[in-house]
């Protein structure tokens, strides 16, 4: 067999290998021999007619396609060895050119394409120091404030931002009520951008009791097509006017928000401070690797083979769903909800899903080039690890993540480990 590798797209081949000689022939003799046991002459019991009179009853082009298939395997992991090609695509069989004589085959898939690191040691990238400022507390102490607020009716004055307005109202379009524009004693928080723009800015200054007519247009890509980019009418009726009372801030709010272990406002702006702190530390920890990874992968030169930014964007799409589900909600519904499709849901991730594979084929290289390597107790560990960390049975684990995912994982992890302390 004579086997050649030729590249006919960035990351696709085509490893063609030309059979002749003995090989093709004994490969054309056994596959006569399992065709003629299917044979079936009149006088003869099935499999025991004489040959000559066998061969006149299967076509030749069945034999030679019945002997490419019975040694299309061998053919192509011998190309594979010669050439060192790792497919990440199923190989598609094709042919050149068949005879008795001679077969040429051909297999085409795609491969991981040459990665070309770049800087990926003593990058001076510097983590940021995690810091809380009085100010960062106070606020999440007002926060906390307006979630514990009562609404208390405002007897006078007119509505105001930040105010809750009870209201009536219903919309028109070209003089005909429309479906889903009436409301009644609906409770309107001013600012909250519930409706669309311009509607609760068109309430501030109202009194209690009032009335008006809103005219607005919808924006032109609201959900309910037959509004979106047409002009309304909403006829609104002001009944009541509610303002927020924030509770007063001292030991006893602090008691009523019901926090563990907190006693005291000076306790709970302590544990605020901590939460804001670790959360800071948090991202500053994020922040500081996406900066190694990108940095890194920004200098490297290297093709992206679509099948595998296909695959990570649709396991994205998958999680989501899987999260939607358990919040009680079905990407379906998620779509209708948020007028998206699912195609856009894949174009939006497919960006993110990118990233991740530039990211895992660079950290690949790295590890090629480090000669990093994984040991079977780190495989062990590992496997432990995860068994702990879910609560799984530990054989169920590696049933459902085979080693190599596991060697895989762990030598990226290595090749970043190693990225991180180069640069510290």
């Amino acid at each position: 067999m004579k086997t050649t590798w030729t590249m006919i797209e960035k990351t696709k081949g085509e490893l063609k290998v030309d059979i002749e000689g003995d090989v093709w022939q004994n490969a054309q003799k056994k596959a006569f021999n399992k065709l003629a046991k299917d044979v079936q002459l009149p006088g003869f019991r099935k499999g025991k007619a004489p040959l000559d009179l066998v061969r006149k009853q299967i076509a030749e082009q069945n034999i030679l396609i019945e002997a490419v298939e019975s040694i299309a395997q061998e053919a192509l992991d011998l190309g594979l060895v010669e050439h060192k090609l790792n497919p990440i695509t199923r190989p598609e069989l094709g042919m050149d050119a068949i005879s008795t004589e001679k077969v040429s085959i051909k297999f085409t898939f795609e491969v991981l394409g040459e990665v070309t690191l770049g800087e990926y040691k003593n990058l001076g990238i510097t983590k940021d120091v995690a810091t809380v400022t009085p100010e960062e507390v106070e606020a999440k102490l007002e926060g906390l404030r307006a979630q514990f607020a009562e609404l208390v009716l405002k007897e006078e004055g007119s509505v105001e931002h930040k105010d809750t307005a009870i209201i009536d109202f219903e919309g028109f379009k070209d003089g005909v009520a429309f479906e889903g524009g009436k409301g009644e004693n609906f409770s309107l928080e001013i600012g909250s951008n519930t409706f669309i723009p311009g509607f609760e800015d068109a309430l501030v200054g109202m009194k209690s009791g009032e009335e008006k007519d809103v005219t607005l247009t919808f924006p032109e890509n609201y959900q309910a097509e037959h509004l979106a980019g047409q002009e309304v009418v909403f006829k609104v009726k002001v009944n009541e006017i509610k303002s927020k009372q924030l509770p007063a801030l001292n030991d006893d709010f602090a008691k009523e928000v019901n926090q563990k272990d907190i006693d005291s406002l000076d306790a709970l702006k302590a544990k605020f401070e901590k939460d804001i702190l670790a959360d800071k530390a948090k991202k500053a920890e994020d922040d500081y690797n996406n900066a190694l990874l990108t940095r890194v992968v920004e200098s490297s030169t290297l093709e992206v083979p679509a099948v595998l930014v296909d695959d990570e964007t649709q396991t994205m799409l998958e999680d989501f769903a899987n999260r939607l589900q358990q919040q009680g909600f079905s990407l379906k519904q998620y779509t209708e909800i948020t007028g998206q499709t699912e195609d856009d849901l894949r174009a939006q991730m497919r960006i993110d899903a990118e990233g991740k594979v530039k990211v895992r084929l660079v950290l690949d290289a790295v590890a090629k080039a480090e000669n990093i390597t994984v040991t079977h107790e780190e495989i062990d560990n590992e496997y432990k690890t995860i068994a702990e960390t879910y609560q799984m049975d530990l054989e169920r684990v590696k049933q459902l993540a085979p080693e190599g995912t596991i060697a895989y994982d762990l030598r990226l992890r290595k090749a970043y480990d190693l990225i991180r302390e180069s640069n510290q």
